[in-house]
């Protein structure tokens, strides 16, 4: 395995010959099937039946749904709460699914802006709401531990598409209703 045989060098170019290490790259290989599990899905195939008829045609949010990420540019993690919102168009979706769908995409390598944009993007083509919003609230590692060290600086991050886009009130409602 090749994630196996990688992490057997870097413990070698850390600490050579140490025997206690001699089972870590199978189980850092194991931890990564698990932490990157996102990749094998598809948001789709997550939702599923999941998609409802409905008469609703007031905002629907489903708040602080937690999450862990790992950031594509340290490999550390990105811990936080997504909050994800919608206006049906004839169709809503089990509640499960949003959290699903958040789980489907922050276990990948992200950037937190790009973990927004894909929840939005998804729901939007899967659902095809008249509108649909995310907002993230996270803490990251490479902040926190390294470089700045700066902890508990939490990164803010939005993305918004259809009636989000063009109702300035119906988008500070939802981010009321995301931070109350």
């Amino acid at each position: 395995m090749t994630i196996e045989k990688n992490i057997q060098e870097i413990l070698e170019a850390l600490e050579p010959g140490a025997a206690r290490l001699q089972k870590t790259p199978h189980r850092v290989a194991k931890s990564y099937e698990e932490l990157f599990r996102g990749y094998a899905q598809s948001p789709r195939q997550l939702v599923g039946e999941a998609l409802y008829e409905a008469p609703a045609s007031e905002m629907v949010v489903l708040r602080a749904i937690p999450f862990t990420s790992m950031c594509e540019h340290h490999m550390l993690p990105i811990v936080g709460h997504a909050y994800v919102g919608y206006v049906p168009n004839e169709k809503i979706i089990g509640a499960s699914k949003l959290a699903r769908l958040v789980d489907c995409f922050a276990n990948r390598l992200h950037l937190q802006e790009r973990l927004t944009v894909n929840i939005v993007r998804a729901l939007d083509e899967i659902l095809k709401p008249a509108g649909a919003a995310t907002s993230i609230v996270a803490e990251h590692f490479c902040i926190s531990q390294r470089g700045v060290k700066k902890n508990e600086a939490q990164l803010v991050t939005r993305h918004f598409s259809g009636v989000f886009c063009s109702d300035r009130a119906l988008r500070e409602e939802f981010l009321r209703t995301c931070h109350l």
